[in-house]
């Protein structure tokens, strides 16, 4: 934890290079992360007129079930994270930047790394999780009477349905020359 006292002392900034262990702490959050491992952050956290502002480099390998078959699926994962801080006694008079850019209010007397970087682990975690051989796969899954479709094939094939459901669709051919 950074403490806003000692930020302000240091005029270039606090710079860090961490390694985090929090495996434990994201996976309370997400049960869904199977692991997380090489969890490091790198960057500075400097005070500019009433702001704290907070960049880093975030890196990581997280594993998480494929979307399709529930296998592990590690993956390695790099971000630049910028985060704007105020404390509550700013609130007033920096409500101007409050109201167009996203700032958080400072609870304590300090920014906590740790919190920050997990919440950037979850806010990161991708929806479609795939292993190498279901993204060369070009059929998706598909059972007795049903089959599963990629947002494109789906668009068409709505598509195709309102064509044909048209009542100008029996008129189509009608005046081609022969």
């Amino acid at each position: 934890m950074f403490n806003v006292i000692d930020i302000k002392k240091q005029a270039q900034g606090i710079s860090f290079n961490e390694k985090l262990d929090i495996e434990e702490a994201v996976q309370q959050r997400n049960p869904d992360v199977l692991a997380l491992k090489d969890v490091f952050a790198k960057g500075k956290v400097t005070y500019d007129d009433g702001f704290y502002l907070l960049n880093y480099e975030l890196s990581y390998i997280i594993t998480l079930p494929s979307s399709r078959s529930m296998k592990p699926v590690a993956q390695k994962k790099t971000f630049f994270i910028n985060e704007v801080f105020v404390e509550n006694s700013q609130l007033e008079v920096k409500k101007d930047f409050m109201d167009e850019d996203l700032i958080l209010i400072l609870e304590d007397d300090g920014i906590d790394l740790e919190e920050s970087v997990i919440d950037n682990i979850l806010l990161n975690i991708p929806l479609k999780v795939l292993t190498k051989e279901e993204e060369e796969e070009q059929s998706l899954p598909s059972g007795q009477n049903w089959s599963l479709l990629s947002e494109e094939q789906y668009q068409n094939l709505q598509k195709e349905k309102k064509e044909k459901s048209s009542p100008f669709a029996a008129l189509e051919g009608l005046f081609d020359e022969k």
